[in-house]
């Protein structure tokens, strides 16, 4: 199966909090990545008082249900240190399940498409970047249905931004 996951990280070394996030994904047996956004800069929804996010969206194959997935993604977070203290507050990590190539399923811990998905420009502007052409639970492409947001700042590969952040900058 085909996923796309958001990623995200406001607190400590946003980037290689990024990085680290994909290094223990590609560890999980049955997942494959396949394609990865570049990293942005957005400001934070809900909360607008805390540091801004670096997000990406990836692209993934794998053999797991969604609720296995989402249960992975959750051991991920937490291996890593994420508190989930404040809804929409700071954190360390934050690893969304937007779609998959399945029908539209509402389980208890995963809802997919994800329900705010069509309206998060900072996952909308990455995921047109891998896959312009995926078409969207509202039917538009992707590259349609990305707005133009001034609040969502191309930063870079993914590679870059952590050399970037290891220097100091």
């Amino acid at each position: 199966m085909k996923y796309f996951l958001g990623l995200g990280s406001n607190l400590g070394q946003r980037a290689v909090n990024l990085a680290e996030a994909l290094v223990r994904l590609a560890r999980i047996a049955g997942l494959r990545l396949c394609r990865v956004s570049s990293v942005y800069e957005t400001e934070p929804v809900g909360i607008t008082e805390q540091p801004r996010f670096l997000n990406m969206v990836v692209e993934i194959g794998a053999d797991l249900h969604p609720e296995k997935l989402m249960a992975e993604l959750l051991r991920v977070e937490q291996a890593m240190g994420r508190v989930r203290d404040i809804r929409w507050g700071p954190r360390l990590i934050d690893l969304d399940l937007l779609l998959w190539d399945g029908p539209p399923l509402v389980g208890q811990q995963v809802e997919l498409p994800h329900p705010r998905l069509m309206e998060r420009s900072f996952v909308l502007i990455p995921l047109a970047e891998i896959v312009p052409g995926l078409v969207l639970p509202d039917g538009r492409q992707a590259c349609e249905a990305a707005p133009s947001d001034p609040g969502v700042v191309l930063v870079g590969p993914l590679s870059s931004v952590v050399r970037r952040e290891m220097a100091g900058g």
